[in-house]
């Protein structure tokens, strides 16, 4: 059973297919369209890596999972949750990493997280702080303020607040982007390490095609607010994906 929080009181709910169900998503800002007919599903335990050129409609899709935005027209279940009914209950179950850090600059890095805790209602929170800014390479940073912090740890942070409440499904918006080389190696395998610790669904955009088809078990490529390939990564190869990658998007990766 899945243990949702929302203003209500606890909801159990059977798990249930898919994890994510996004129907019909369609999104524009006056004339300029967005997204334009998005349908897939993500299963309980997948990772899905989403390619696409800048503009592609990547971050706001993301959004859309994320309770962040709304779209024009269409639909997305979580767990068989409604994102736009009952969006508390859906961020108890989702662990999110966007473009904005949703950080607090003001505050210490153990202190954003120990906000989070108390938001999640997380039980010993100092310990799973302690484990998470380890795992991510902050444990020496922990009493810095987050505004002095570079780009790419900012980014770590998020990663480790993404993580406190040990959520089933994690989205993840360039969480690669600005950072070093170890940063990125760090990264890689952390996202191993709980995909199969905890049998985790991710949704993660990327620019990197070598990352994106080391970690995911699908691909998706969006091209001008559309779907326009799929396919499991154990039918693709590095050298003929990134040439559909082209072909699809006009991009060269």
């Amino acid at each position: 059973m899945l243990q949702l929080q929302d203003s209500k009181g606890v909801v159990l709910l059977e798990e249930v297919e898919p994890a994510i169900r996004a129907r019909d998503l369609r999104v524009s800002y006056g004339e300029r369209y967005v997204l334009r007919g998005v349908d897939f599903e993500v299963a309980w335990g997948e990772f899905l890596i989403v390619f696409g050129a800048n503009g592609a409609g990547k971050t706001t899709l993301m959004r859309l999972l994320a309770t962040l935005q709304r779209p024009n027209k269409g639909s997305v279940h979580v767990a068989g949750v409604d994102v736009w009914e009952r969006p508390s209950a859906v961020r108890g179950l989702i662990g999110v990493v966007t473009h904005q850090t949703l950080l607090y600059d003001n505050l210490t890095v153990r202190e954003n997280l120990k906000f989070y805790c108390k938001m999640y209602h997380i039980v010993d929170a100092d310990s799973r702080i302690d484990t998470l800014l380890q795992a991510v390479g902050l444990e020496d940073y922990a009493t810095r303020r987050t505004r002095i912090l570079s780009h790419g740890m900012q980014k770590r942070l998020a990663l480790a607040r993404s993580l406190l409440h040990n959520p089933p499904i994690l989205l993840l918006d360039e969480p690669d982007s600005g950072l070093d080389h170890e940063a990125q190696i760090r990264l890689a395998t952390l996202l191993k390490s709980e995909v199969s610790q905890g049998n985790r669904t991710v949704v993660m955009t990327t620019h990197n095609l070598e990352r994106g088809l080391a970690l995911g078990d699908r691909v998706m490529i969006l091209a001008n607010g559309r779907i326009v390939y799929q396919e499991y990564k154990s039918a693709l190869n590095l050298a003929t994906f990134r040439d559909t990658y082209e072909q699809f998007t006009g991009d060269r990766l």
